[in-house]
Formats: C-alpha cells, sequence, structure tokens
C-alpha cells in the first residue's frame, strides 16, 4: 500500500482498509493462543509516517483521530519538552476515553524532549528511528486532571 499518502484526502480509509488486514490476520494466526490484534502507528519508526509528520501532513489531533477508527494508539510521537504535564494527561485522557467508548485497548507513547522545540529533530537510535517534534495544542486541562477522576476499564459481561 505505502504510507507516503498521509495527509492526503482518503488516507484514513486507507489506514483503516490497513488496520483491518492487520486485525484479521492477527486474529486469524492467534486464534488459539489469544493476544491483541491492532497496529499502531508508530511515528518515528515509520519513515513515510515520520515525513508526513515532519512536513506537517500529519498533526498530532489527526493521529488522535485516526486512534477512534483504526488503531491502537499514539506512538513514538515527539513533542516540546516544555509540554505541560495536565496537557499531556489530557491527551491521554482523550485516548483512555476512545478505548472506552470504542471497546478496545488503547496506549500513549508521546516523548517530552527536553530542550527541543516544534520543528527541531530527536534520534532516538536504531530501530526506533528518528522524529520531528510536532506541535501540541496547549489547551489547558489542570483542571480536569485536578478533579483526580478514575475511567473504569470497560465491562464486556453486559453483552452476554
Amino acid at each position: 500500500l505505502g504510507l507516503s499518502s498521509i495527509g492526503a484526502p482518503g488516507s484514513t480509509a486507507v489506514l483503516a482498509m490497513l488496520n483491518d488486514a492487520v486485525k484479521k490476520g492477527g486474529a486469524f494466526a492467534s486464534s488459539s493462543v489469544g493476544g491483541l490484534s491492532g497496529a499502531f502507528i508508530p511515528v518515528s519508526e515509520d519513515s513515510s509516517i515520520e515525513a508526513a509528520a515532519t512536513s506537517g501532513r500529519l498533526s498530532l489531533e489527526k493521529l488522535e483521530a485516526m486512534t477512534s477508527v483504526c488503531s491502537v494508539g499514539l506512538d513514538m510521537i515527539a513533542i516540546p519538552g516544555d509540554t505541560p504535564a495536565s496537557t499531556i494527561a489530557g491527551i491521554i485522557a482523550d485516548e483512555m476515553a476512545i478505548g472506552v467508548i470504542n471497546h478496545k485497548t488503547t496506549a500513549v507513547r508521546l516523548i517530552p524532549v527536553p530542550g527541543k522545540s516544534v520543528g527541531d529533530e530527536v534520534s532516538f537510535g536504531g530501530l526506533l528511528g528518528k522524529a520531528a517534534i510536532i506541535p501540541v495544542t496547549q489547551g489547558d486541562a489542570s483542571e480536569f486532571i485536578a478533579l483526580g477522576g478514575r475511567i473504569p476499564a470497560p465491562i464486556h459481561s453486559l453483552k452476554n
């Protein structure tokens, strides 16, 4: 398929088809052993995805939106080192909400890089690749985070 079209109209549909194939293949391969069948979108580990993020065609918001329909979570995304902890916590809460409402496992690997700002590049070495520091919308989630609430795990037994 090639992911060089990320950011182009319809690219979410391409990723959805790719993820569907991965899930079906994983379900077939693991039907007797169990496990998680899904796909991360590893920004730093895929040169095409990293290029789309570097050029601005792929934003954190677009990646987050795609996790609601076709992936497991936000993976290996480099963000400015001065991003407030409450903003990062808000992004994690968004991903948890996506997981709860869609009855699926989600995860977040955001990497705040000290001393780096939007447009800078960081190399993680080896298979972890490199990534451009991408912008994070600077909303203030501190009041929400201060509530100290709990997001419960999805309850699947009610469907039986």
